[in-house]
């Protein structure tokens, strides 16, 4: 790290510590709490029983790991889906939790909101994948079936595997209102299958993932991807769409829909490398909302794969970002104090193993390295520990999720020599 940018790892207990995805912030509106899962391994392959911790640190109190509850629904990658829950003075946090009841909607999963001041908490009925900024609602989808067709970021399951129809009528993108529990379905696989529908959907399994509400909680965007191989994620194709928050609307942005030599019957899905599928020329992946009408992503449009930044309309524009600068896929996002900066990261290189984390000027084009991070190669695809950068509210402090020092922990990194200019 250049000593322009201070860095300090959170908690130091002999526990591990990580929050999961880039796309939420784990600080509070104020700057002060952080949210993290604590668990005793550093790389274990999950099972249904492994539990892990879910609280914050108080970063300008004791800067201890206070813990709130526990849940056995988790995955490395995205955790539990624990975000602060916003639209309300209470302090509350909501996560994913594995539950008793078999006749849910989606068998033994469920979701539970807790006041950190109370400590009071209140069961749903579904889990969750995203909360609405507006904290009124929130969207959900079967951790099952992602386990099937997307191992990293499901949810291993014991007492009901699910029947997986290619794409049903009755499944999809739920949503559900946080004060009742009560969900309606916005949209289905058998929908999805028929909207604009290619040929390769005939035979494939479908599902969602990377769903993602805009500010002002006015419209979802998604990533819909099908694939007749879920064994082998360079077979995964992929589309992005939104939707208004009742389902209509539907858009179809981007597809990258393409031939698949690795159908064939000798192709040896072993010999896929662990990144192969990040690095993909066909690959969308990770798209998060600018605010209320822009989206940025990672993927390729008009014959070349870049960032990009879409209108949220069908046929509206799309412009490069960083053209020759920004060539690798990252977990890109705007800081919220100022859409100037762009935070992301890189996978890591396939000879050092080191990832870079980086800010990129909107305006001026240039791109500054903060620190570089050694990513452990004997990790595999679902227990891997990627930077997933993450801002504070005023923009002037970075987290990251890193293993570089061996243990899995958090970061948190002084970004304001930067993003303190102006």
């Amino acid at each position: 790290m250049s000593p322009r940018f201070p860095i300090r790892r959170v908690g130091h207990d002999g526990r591990h510590y990580f929050f999961g995805y880039y796309n939420k912030s784990n600080w509070d509106p104020s700057g002060r709490l952080l949210l993290a899962n604590q668990v005793p391994w550093r790389d274990a392959r999950l099972t249904p029983g492994l539990a892990a911790q879910v609280g914050y640190f108080d970063l300008a109190g004791d800067g201890a790991f206070h813990a709130m509850g526990a849940t056995q629904a988790w995955n490395w990658q995205m955790g539990c889906q624990l975000q602060w829950l916003g639209g309300s003075p209470a302090r509350r946090m909501i996560y994913n939790i594995r539950t008793d009841d078999a006749h849910a909607r989606y068998p033994y999963f469920g979701a539970e909101i807790r006041d950190i001041d109370s400590g009071a908490s209140r069961e749903l009925p579904l889990p969750i994948y995203v909360a609405a900024p507006d904290g009124r609602w929130a969207l959900s989808v079967d951790y099952r079936r992602l386990y099937v067709t997307h191992e990293t970021i499901g949810y291993s399951c014991d007492r009901l595997r699910p029947t997986l129809a290619n794409h049903p009528g009755d499944d999809g993108i739920h949503r559900m209102e946080l004060d009742t529990g009560a969900s309606t379905l916005l949209v289905s696989y058998d929908q999805l299958a028929a909207f604009h529908p290619r040929a390769s959907m005939r035979r494939a399994i479908h599902w969602v993932s990377h769903i993602e509400i805009n500010p002002s909680s006015s419209r979802i965007l998604f990533l819909h991807r099908w694939t007749e191989r879920v064994e082998d994620e360079t077979c995964f194709l992929h589309r992005l769409i939104t939707m208004n928050p009742d389902g209509t609307d539907m858009r179809l942005l981007e597809c990258s829909d393409h031939p698949l030599p690795q159908l064939e019957e000798n192709f040896d899905p072993a010999a896929v490398g662990t990144f192969d599928y990040e690095k993909s020329e066909y690959q969308i992946s990770h798209p998060l909302w600018r605010n209320d009408r822009e989206i940025i992503v990672w993927g390729p449009h008009a014959g070349s794969i870049h960032y990009h930044l879409y209108e949220d309309r069908e046929g509206g524009r799309v412009e490069v970002v960083g053209k020759d600068i920004l060539t690798e896929n990252g977990h890109m996002t705007f800081s919220p104090a100022n859409q100037r900066w762009l935070l992301s990261d890189t996978y890591p290189d396939d000879r050092t193993h080191e990832r870079i984390l980086f800010l990129f000027d909107m305006r001026t084009g240039a791109r500054h390295d903060l620190g570089s991070f050694y990513a452990d190669p004997g990790l595999s695809k679902e227990n891997r520990c990627d930077l997933h950068p993450r801002w504070r509210p005023d923009g002037r402090e970075v987290c990251i999720d890193s293993i570089h020092e061996d243990d899995r922990g958090l970061y948190v990194i002084d970004v304001s020599a930067i993003t303190g200019r102006d």
